[in-house]
């Protein structure tokens, strides 16, 4: 997820807590961008139930807001992103 977040708190904070949303495995969290006011952050969350809306809710809580879901795997088995024909058309 893109996400904008406040300098406080601080990426371990804010790690740990997702971490401990029931569902979620595993939290990475890249700031790729640092203003005056706030931080652009690469969040990633690994796990086998994860519940959307609970982790959207925690984020708000924290004063963060989801800019964009850039990627989505579900399902029994991972479907790795493969190329095709139509990415030769799709900006990337």
């Amino acid at each position: 997820m893109d996400v904008l977040k406040p300098h406080s708190p601080s990426v371990v904070e804010l790690s740990e807590t997702l971490s401990e949303l029931e569902g979620v495995d595993g939290v990475n969290i890249i700031i790729y961008e640092i203003d005056q006011q706030v931080e652009n952050a690469k969040v990633t969350i690994a796990g086998n139930r994860i519940d959307f809306e609970s982790v959207k809710k925690k984020l708000e809580e924290m004063g963060a807001t989801i800019h964009s879901v850039d990627e989505v795997a579900s399902g029994k088995i991972i479907v790795e992103e493969v190329k095709t024909p139509q990415d030769r058309f799709a900006r990337m």
